[in-house]
Order: structure tokens, then C-alpha cells, then sequence
């Protein structure tokens, strides 16, 4: 009993230690931080939002877990490209965005360098090794143990820490991602922590936001979870259409400006979208009218037309919003006058 005393007595001292290191913070900055231990939510949010974010490169090596350090060879749908630096990621989009009906290949050219989600680099030798990384990508997305890239926080931040063992009070100011995984990965079961709020932070949108406890922390990473899945739906959404527009031939079934039909100006036109982002429109007297078009996502999706030569068909030129679409049917929406929308109606 007297043992038990003795541990709880100086579990009472940690707690006050703590409290009152977080109290002569709290009058200057008037926040109340939470305290947490090595294996909290919160201890699990920041590891999380601070591991290397390797998303930038996925065209070029498929796993958001890590990158390829440069240099590095390819083989981008047969052709050699050698990356020397980030700018020649140009040339392997390009290649990648050349055809969009197309089953788009990246060979890599083993050896080459990795940097892990835990900002290590380490060489693979050949595919097997490197089906060893994208597997463990893969096992940690099922587990929720991959990084968060929706939210960004901003630096410096600072982090009060206690030491239970030592009975020692400090701070730690973090000025880099890798800086605050270094140190969130390092918590020992003797130290407890806190944020000292406000901090603020960048969602997957881009919205900026102030972030004031630890439950607003975990809210922020909720919410921006999911924003960035409406926006990975989004991107699928966009290959979806892309191949219904290369799949068929369409006509403007209707044309609506403030609830005026014009459509009847498109009426002989039959619309051919090309893999190659080129479209045409071909009327029943053979006439034709180029252009191009190209398919892109945010939280929803849009098609972008450009006609060039030709007043009638410069109406439809917009970065259209894709209310809905089947395989049959597409509605767009102007992004610049929600009132003027189109209906292309597959033949």
C-alpha cells in the first residue's frame, strides 16, 4: 500500500509538473493544450501528417508511400526517357498524356534509389524488391498507418513536453515536417506532449485553416480525408468519361442560355473525339470544324472544348463542369455563368 502511495504521489507530481508548465505558457498565449502520450490519436495524427509524402511522382512510379530519387531511367510507353531532374517530369507526363484511351506503361531501370515514407533512401536491385515496397504501401494503406498528405501544417510549431522519469519540464520548436516525424517517432513511454495551439494548416483543397485543440486536429484530418477521396473519385470519374467521348460520336442535343435553346445551330453536326484530344465536328454537308479538348478533375469534373475559326463554335469554347454523365448523355454546366448549360447526346 505504501508502494502504491509512493507511484501515485509521484504521478500527482508529473501531472502538476505538466500542468504548470503548460500554465505559464497558457499566460502568455491564453490556450489550453491536451497532454498526450507516445501511442494517442493525436501522437498518431502528427507522425502521420509529417511522413514523407512521395504522392508527387506517382505517374512515374505508382506508390504514394515513396519516390524514385533522381537520377533515374524509364521506359514511358516504350520510349527511353531519361530523368535527370524534376523538369523531365514534363516528358514523361506528355508521353503518359499523349493518348488517354491507351494501357500506359512505365518500366523502371533497376538499380535506382528510393526515399521511404520514413525519409530513409535505400538502392533496389531489381523488381522484386521494389514489388517488396509497393507491397508495404499497399499493407499500409489497408491499415491507415500511410502518410496523410491532405493536411499540411504549417511551421514552426512548438511542443511541450514532460518527462515522467526525470520530472522535467521543456519545449521543442519543430520547423519541418521531417523534423516533427524525427521527434514524434522518438516519444518514449516515459514523456508526454502537447501542441501548443493555435497552429494553423493547409487542406487537400487548399483551404487554410487555424487549428486551435487536438480534437480540431483530428476534425481537420477527418474532413480533408475526405475531400481528397471526392477528389480521387473525381480523377476515376474523369477516365470515365474520357473513354465514353473516344468511344462514341455525339450531337448537341440542346444548347440552353438563360432557357433559350440554340442548339438548332449545331443541329448538322456530328461530334468525333479523337484519343489524341483533338475533336471533330463534321456536318452532313462535309464542312468540319477543329478542335481540341481535354479532361480534367478537382472535386468534380470538367471538359475543357476549344474551336478555333468559326464564331458559332467559339460559343462552345469553356472549361464545362460535368454535372453527370453516362454512356449515352453528358451535361455540362458553364464555369463562368451557371446558367448557360449543354447536353451532348451520344449517337
Amino acid at each position: 500500500m505504501k508502494k502504491l502511495k509512493t507511484i501515485t504521489g509521484i504521478a500527482l507530481i508529473a501531472i502538476f509538473g505538466f500542468t504548470s508548465c503548460q500554465s505559464e505558457i497558457d499566460d502568455v498565449q491564453g490556450e489550453n493544450p491536451n497532454t498526450n502520450a507516445a501511442n494517442s490519436t493525436t501522437a498518431n495524427n502528427l507522425k502521420r501528417t509529417s511522413m514523407y509524402d512521395g504522392s508527387f511522382d506517382d505517374f512515374l512510379d505508382g506508390s504514394s508511400c515513396s519516390s524514385i530519387v533522381l537520377p533515374a531511367i524509364a521506359k514511358v510507353n516504350g520510349v527511353q526517357v531519361s530523368i535527370l531532374s524534376q523538369l523531365d517530369y514534363q516528358q514523361v507526363i506528355s508521353i503518359l498524356g499523349q493518348y488517354n484511351n491507351n494501357q500506359d506503361t512505365v518500366v523502371l531501370q533497376f538499380p535506382l534509389k528510393v526515399r521511404l515514407s520514413n525519409y530513409t533512401e535505400v538502392t533496389v536491385t531489381n523488381q522484386t524488391e521494389y514489388n517488396a515496397i509497393l507491397n508495404a504501401c499497399t499493407s499500409a494503406e489497408a491499415s491507415g498507418q500511410d502518410a496523410i498528405s491532405s493536411v499540411n501544417i504549417n511551421f514552426p510549431i512548438t511542443i511541450l513536453t514532460y518527462n515522467v522519469s526525470l520530472v522535467q519540464t521543456g519545449s521543442v520548436v519543430i520547423t519541418s515536417k521531417q523534423q516533427l516525424y524525427t521527434y514524434m517517432s522518438n516519444v518514449s513511454s516515459t514523456e508526454l506532449f502537447s501542441v501548443n495551439y493555435p497552429i494553423s494548416a493547409t487542406i487537400a483543397d487548399g483551404t487554410k485553416m487555424t487549428i486551435s485543440s487536438d480534437a480540431e486536429l483530428q476534425a481537420a484530418i477527418t474532413a480533408s480525408l475526405k475531400t481528397e477521396a471526392t477528389m480521387a473519385a473525381a480523377v476515376q470519374n474523369g477516365k470515365k468519361l474520357e473513354t465514353i467521348l473516344v468511344n462514341g460520336k455525339f450531337r448537341v442535343e440542346s444548347f440552353l442560355t438563360s432557357g433559350v435553346n440554340t442548339a438548332t445551330s449545331y443541329k448538322d453536326y456530328t461530334f468525333d473525339f479523337a484519343n489524341n484530344l483533338s475533336v471533330t465536328a463534321v456536318s452532313t454537308l462535309n464542312s468540319t470544324v477543329n478542335g481540341t479538348y481535354a479532361v480534367s478533375s478537382q472535386l468534380e469534373v470538367f471538359l475543357k472544348l476549344n474551336f478555333s475559326a468559326n464564331a458559332t463554335f467559339n460559343l462552345l469554347n469553356n472549361n464545362w463542369k460535368v454535372t453527370s454523365f453516362s454512356a449515352t448523355s453528358i451535361s455540362l454546366q458553364s464555369t463562368t455563368n451557371a446558367a448557360v448549360t449543354v447536353v451532348l447526346k451520344q449517337i
